[in-house]
């Protein structure tokens, strides 16, 4: 919006001040970057809760990754004290517990949001696989991300491609982990406590705890490839396609790089 102000004098009608000039706006601003600043190109997609979620659950499964890697392959005996007077295993299974119940309670939390929550928070948890034309953005996607597209397309929400690895890698994957975990955490309550009575058909199914355990490890590491992946493709959408990707997730708001519609 463009807005003059006249003020009258005694002598002269002093010129018109326009506000939304170059000069009164910034030093270096061009005609070009004005025309950028008046186009609404921004959008709020993803709400305080479903952000909080994020860095959180971030936060848990680096935790998760350090201290079960420990976990599962001992450090050797530090020479800190007598070996009594240690409780440095203890400490890591400690963290990598909490670390497990923090995230087991966020999902839970992130599942109650995405019935509550925009439209935009219900991405993660299905897929719509009936649609033509989603699938078609898939493969569209798909050939963005291996450098056959010249222009990627414009998206909101997640799109097509990221939508599918964060149901397979978090809604399926945290929920797999969630299940292996509590199980193989069961073991140590006891055969009588509820949680061994909950978990035991899902042990007696895989056979024992050993091949849980190996379950459980192996699913760890495709959480570690699903980050990997995670990171470079939100830095590589941040610099190459035409919307906001990484402070986006900090605000909430996608910025776009054009106003083109398509």
């Amino acid at each position: 919006m463009k807005v003059e102000v006249e003020e009258p004098t005694t002598e002269l009608q002093r010129p018109k001040i326009d506000f939304y000039s170059a000069s009164v706006l910034t030093g270096d601003a061009t005609a070009e970057d004005l025309e950028t600043i008046k186009r609404h190109t921004s959008v709020y997609v993803y709400e305080t809760p479903v952000r909080l979620w994020h860095w959180i659950n971030a936060a848990a499964i680096l935790v998760l990754c350090v201290t079960g890697w420990f976990i599962g392959n001992p450090p050797p005996t530090m020479e800190i004290g007598e070996a009594t007077n240690q409780f440095v295993f203890g400490y890591i299974r400690f963290a990598h517990f909490a670390a497990a119940m923090v995230m087991t309670i966020g999902f839970f939390g992130r599942i109650y949001w995405s019935f509550v929550g925009n439209h935009h928070s219900k991405q993660m948890f299905r897929l719509p696989i009936h649609k033509a034309e989603w699938w078609k953005e898939v493969f569209f996607e798909m050939r963005w991300y291996m450098f056959l597209e010249k222009e990627p397309k414009k998206y909101v929400g997640h799109n097509p491609l990221a939508q599918i690895a964060m149901f397979f890698f978090m809604t399926l994957g945290m929920t797999f982990m969630i299940v292996t975990g509590f199980t193989l955490y069961a073991e140590g309550l006891g055969a009588d406590h509820w949680l061994s009575t909950l978990t035991g058909p899902i042990l007696a199914l895989v056979g024992n705890s050993q091949v849980m355990h190996s379950l459980h490890h192996l699913g760890m590491w495709a959480i570690v490839i699903f980050v990997m992946i995670h990171i470079y493709a939100a830095i590589r959408e941040d610099i190459m396609s035409r919307q906001s990707m990484v402070s986006t997730m900090l605000s909430g708001h996608r910025t776009f790089k054009d106003d083109r519609p398509e």
